[in-house]
């Protein structure tokens, strides 16, 4: 402990509040609450609890500063820890582990006209939330359905777009009400999507008697094709209402929560009833939660799930073991603009349903585990492969591997992909931009270029400023080419006094590995873990290239187009580049389009039109 966090510790309050730990870069290691900052603070640096070999147990040592935020009560500081972990996202938090690869459904409530769409994200303001949902197929099925029978527009954009005041195809196929065009109002459109959100809420019954209305109605008029078509959509809604389980409408709207925790992870299962049926089952996986107990994992996990949830249940029933979650209650009771009961069930449906929610939170913890093992010695197994295959002094730890993209001399990119224990460390990731070809096609110099300045920047990590990806040295580096792009990388590493590194190139067409020194290319079973691996880096480094030079291409291409274009300066350029978002849009764009740009004077869009499409 240093003298400045120990002088900290014999001055903190013994009141409710938010601590954060940092470390001595400034950044935040930890956000914790406490009804008491004095006593929680000063017990993570207690001796007798340094024996443990858990990830919390080596955040003490790397304290270098507190911080304490002292509030009105507990509940006050519930609110303020959230803000500060969606804010600082701390590494020792527990979190939601993988939970961008859920599948959603989005309703963006703030649009104008909001669309209803799949996604894999859930941070977006103004955005409604429905999931996550099992697989991603469930939900363009739910989405295909919910198309068929709402008809919310399916085009992408914050605003329904055809400029050309003609109705799309969806419109004809009634996929669409065509509010691009005005044929259908805010105001009804806006009914619309509170069905959608009413349905996808569990409220099934409205949406199925209207259907049921319409079709007699169109029936009873001898309009056979259009009753058929409402008689079509019923059964599509009703088989979805049909998922769910069997209708338990004594225990009525609530959330069931089934914990398990092993080691530095845990499972959470949510069984979410909307009057009295079971309309899905949510599954959570959550990492650093060693240490802690049932209470601090529920109220970690409830903090970020309600929190970003459409709405939170009257009743959430927990765990019997799960300690005193008052404050947590009437947090999401201030959260709902309701009463929120969290209890433990003490027999019935509730316990049953609840015991049920534990089982299957710990099949799921257990599949996760063995999978996650299973993982790890499939990572073991491909470096073992690569230090046997490639004949390497010791296992390929940390594997950096380089790219070069470009096309004729243009734009010239490079990337550097790093993969740490056979994970890609997205962190470490690195784009170049080539510098020295003046406007040659030459992949072995950029190779050449990159590798020195790659390795020119692991001398500068003493400094007092550094980039942390260049920091260390590799154990592998894999080059994106031939024998032409090996020799050059081995040209521009003797120029550095550096550890034993290995170089290999990996060839695209038969996935053939060069050495330093060999003969002839080694060629690895296509089915192997160690060649996988090398796959893996390889194609990373190719990706981050590619969208890199894209990006420069396209950039590239704007500026050449409005370098000859009259009228048209920087603040005009920015509105052009804003509202097209590519070259390709923006030539391609009507006089009627150019002249309904934000900030471009109609007179300006006509130039602009004129000279774009001037003969020749």
């Amino acid at each position: 402990m240093g003298s400045r966090v120990e002088d900290q510790l014999g001055t903190l309050p013994s009141k409710p509040g938010v601590y954060l730990f940092r470390d001595e870069r400034g950044d935040v290691l930890y956000v914790g609450k406490a009804k008491s900052l004095r006593a929680r603070v000063r017990s993570y640096f207690q001796r007798g609890k340094n024996g443990r070999k858990t990830a919390i147990a080596q955040l003490p040592a790397r304290v270098a500063d507190v911080e304490v935020i002292v509030t009105g009560n507990e509940v006050e500081a519930l609110h303020l820890e959230q803000n500060l972990v969606k804010r600082y996202r701390p590494a020792f938090n527990v979190r939601l582990r993988d939970d961008k690869s859920f599948p959603y459904i989005a309703v963006t409530v703030e649009d104008e006209y909001p669309r209803v769409m799949f996604t894999r994200e859930r941070h977006r303001r103004g955005v409604v939330y429905f999931g996550p949902y099992a697989n991603a197929k469930k939900v363009r099925e739910t989405l295909d359905v919910l198309n068929r029978v709402f008809q919310f527009r399916p085009c992408e954009g914050p605003k329904p777009g055809r400029h050309s005041g003609i109705p799309c195809l969806d419109y004809h196929i009634e996929r669409c009400r065509a509010p691009c065009v005005g044929y259908v109002s805010p105001g009804e459109y806006a009914d619309i999507v509170h069905g959608v959100v009413e349905f996808l809420s569990g409220d099934t019954e409205p949406i199925q008697r209207e259907l049921e209305r319409q079709m007699r109605e169109a029936a009873g008029e001898q309009r056979f094709e259009e009753a058929a078509r409402y008689r079509n959509r019923l059964r599509s809604v009703q088989h979805l209402a049909e998922r769910q389980a069997a209708d338990r409408r004594s225990v009525g709207t609530v959330d069931v929560l089934g914990v398990a925790a092993e080691g530095d992870r845990a499972a959470v299962q949510v069984f979410p009833l909307r009057d009295g049926k079971l309309i899905d089952r949510y599954g959570f996986h959550l990492e650093n939660v060693a240490d802690r107990d049932l209470t601090t994992i529920l109220e970690a996990f409830c903090l970020e799930y309600y929190g970003a949830a459409p709405s939170v249940p009257p009743e959430i029933v927990v765990p019997r073991e799960a300690g005193d979650l008052s404050a947590l209650g009437e947090f999401l009771s201030e959260r709902r603009g309701a009463r929120v009961e969290l209890r433990a069930a003490g027999r019935g449906e509730k316990r049953r349903l609840q015991e049920l929610a534990s089982e299957n939170a710990r099949v799921a913890l257990g599949a996760d585990t063995r999978a996650a093992e299973l993982r790890r010695l499939r990572r073991v197994e491909a470096l073992e492969e690569l230090r046997e295959a490639l004949n390497l002094e010791s296992l390929p730890v940390r594997i950096e591997c380089f790219d070069v993209s470009n096309i004729g001399g243009e734009s010239p990119v490079a990337s550097m992909a790093v993969f740490e224990d056979g994970v890609a460390k997205k962190a470490h990731y690195r784009k170049f931009g080539i510098r020295g070809l003046n406007g040659q096609a030459d992949d072995v110099g950029a190779m050449a270029e990159v590798i020195e300045r790659r390795f020119a920047r692991l001398r500068d990590a003493a400094a007092e400023e550094y980039d942390e990806g260049f920091a260390k040295a590799p154990n592998l580096v894999i080059v994106d080419g031939g024998k032409g792009q090996l020799a050059a990388a081995l040209a521009a590493l003797q120029r550095f006094d550096l550890p034993r590194v290995a170089v290999i190139a990996l060839a695209k067409r038969e996935e053939e590995v060069f050495v330093p020194g060999g003969v002839g290319p080694i060629v690895l079973d296509r089915h192997s873990a160690g060649l996988q691996l090398l796959q893996r880096v390889r194609d990373e480094a190719h990706r981050f290239a590619l969208g890199f030079h894209r990006q420069r291409r396209e950039t590239r291409s704007f500026a050449s187009i409005f370098d000859d274009l009259q009228g048209v300066g920087p603040a005009r350029r920015r509105a052009l580049l804003q509202h097209f978002g590519s070259a390709e849009r923006f030539l391609a764009a009507s006089q009627e389009e150019l002249e309904a740009v934000p900030g471009v004077p109609p007179k300006t869009a006509r130039s602009i039109y004129a000279q774009l499409h001037k003969a020749g």
